[in-house]
């Protein structure tokens, strides 16, 4: 439906679930009973099965099993919080084989396997975090926990990577309708897919800083970006009485820079061309303007506390160039990622992901205790800075080696593979939104 012309959502579609939810068992009776089906699953497994059933007979069962365990787990003793951020990657083979990226409409520049990468060991690793386990993603909890919901991606191509994985990971296992599509050559700057099973939307919308911009951004010919710090991004503020979930992603276009303005006057710039002679204000303050400007917008939609909405900041995610020029064909060539301690480059993301910590922080000293606004952090920079295998390098474009090894060609050392690393961000995303307040 690439060609259809674009309906903002009516802020008033949401409808309460008519499913009773029943009531929450506490957590070790949960836990006893999860652990009594599995048992009885076993059970049935050796003593009801022929001899000579297949394997791959067995193949849904030991998904239960898995789940099972993962649900169980993914509990800390004695009600701790878990912080997935800090932790190592681990060798896991094929659980990062979730789903073909042709299938689900990736951006075909991620689509590594399909455009001929050679090795496949980068999808072989899951994240553990230090003290506490992180249950694989299932796709029918996600849709279960947005029920009647509209989740939104807003922000830079990074967002958008996050975004991608979501959808792939979820239509794997469940119908889906594409609503919208933006035409042309950034028909991926825009889009929102249905999962009607579950009543479900998610979008994406294309916001390099969050907020209103023109330039760049917008066209690759153009030399300035030109960014409004005081005016959330047009389309996405039109649709914003609709978002239950708000997943804001943005740093790498701040970093390279602007001219920024409030108030339509120009009151400074980053990077900026020296003729302008514009007053630098680098690219911190502008930052977090611009996740102030964006929150307070979500805050403004109407909510009530039947309808609490929740907003999940995230991180910077690095690139992995590593000093090299971007056009270097060497470029993250890594087959396998960091472990812990190997490289130091946490400086690298350090200030900015203080950054939207120190944000959500003071978006919630604003709300106060009695806000229907949720703020969250999804802090992904220290998994992502250990993946510099992940990335599509040469492999965002088909056969790049079929005439030998090019002296120059562009690597993307930024963006994850599809399927990937970043799948691990909605795993965590997930239980972000099975939290309770």
């Amino acid at each position: 439906m690439a060609g259809a012309v674009y309906q903002p959502l009516d802020p008033h579609y949401h409808k309460p679930s008519s499913k009773s939810h029943g009531c929450f068992l506490s957590k070790p009776i949960t836990a006893w009973l999860a652990c009594g089906f599995l048992s009885l699953a076993i059970l049935h497994l050796f003593c009801c099965s022929p001899a000579d059933t297949p394997q791959a007979m067995f193949s849904p069962l030991r998904q239960y099993i898995n789940n099972t365990y993962s649900f169980v787990s993914s509990v800390p003793g004695g009600g701790r919080s878990c912080n997935y951020s800090v932790g190592n990657w681990v060798k896991a083979p094929g659980y990062g084989r979730r789903y073909n990226a042709t299938k689900c409409n990736a951006k075909e520049s991620h689509d590594c396997i399909r455009n001929g990468r050679p090795d496949t060991g980068y999808l072989d690793w899951r994240w553990q975090p230090r003290g506490c386990p992180l249950p694989a993603f299932d796709a029918g909890a996600f849709l279960s926990a947005m029920h009647g919901k509209h989740v939104a991606f807003i922000g830079d191509s990074m967002a958008r990577n996050q975004a991608q994985s979501l959808i792939c990971l979820l239509t794997a296992s469940f119908p889906y309708r594409l609503l919208y599509r933006d035409e042309g050559p950034r028909s991926f700057n825009f889009w929102r897919y249905a999962f009607p099973t579950h009543d479900v939307k998610v979008s994406y919308y294309w916001y390099p800083f969050l907020v209103k911009a023109t330039g760049k951004s917008l066209d690759d010919a153009i030399r300035d970006n030109h960014v409004h710090l005081d005016q959330p991004g047009d389309r996405w503020a039109a649709d914003a009485d609709t978002f239950d979930v708000a997943v804001l992603a943005a740093a790498h276009w701040l970093l390279n820079g602007a001219i920024y303005y409030n108030n339509s006057e120009v009151i400074g710039a980053h990077n900026a061309p020296p003729e302008l002679n514009y007053t630098g204000v680098g690219y911190a303050w502008p930052l977090k303007m611009a996740y102030r400007t964006s929150v307070e917008r979500l805050r403004s939609s109407s909510s009530s506390p039947e309808r609490p909405r929740t907003v999940v900041m995230a991180t910077f995610s690095m690139s992995h160039f590593d000093g090299k020029p971007t056009d270097d064909p060497t470029a993250c060539l890594r087959t396998e990622p960091y472990m812990d301690g190997e490289v130091d480059n946490e400086w690298v993301f350090r200030e900015v992901r203080d950054i939207v910590h120190d944000e959500a922080a003071a978006a919630r000293a604003r709300g106060g205790e009695n806000s229907t606004l949720r703020v969250e952090v999804l802090d992904v920079s220290k998994l992502a800075s250990l993946r510099p295998d992940g990335h599509p390098s040469l492999y965002m474009r088909p056969n790049p080696l079929a005439n030998g090894m090019p002296e120059r060609m562009y690597s993307d050392c930024l963006h994850f593979c599809l399927p990937g690393p970043v799948d691990t961000f909605n795993e965590i995303l997930l239980q972000i939104l099975r939290k309770k307040r």
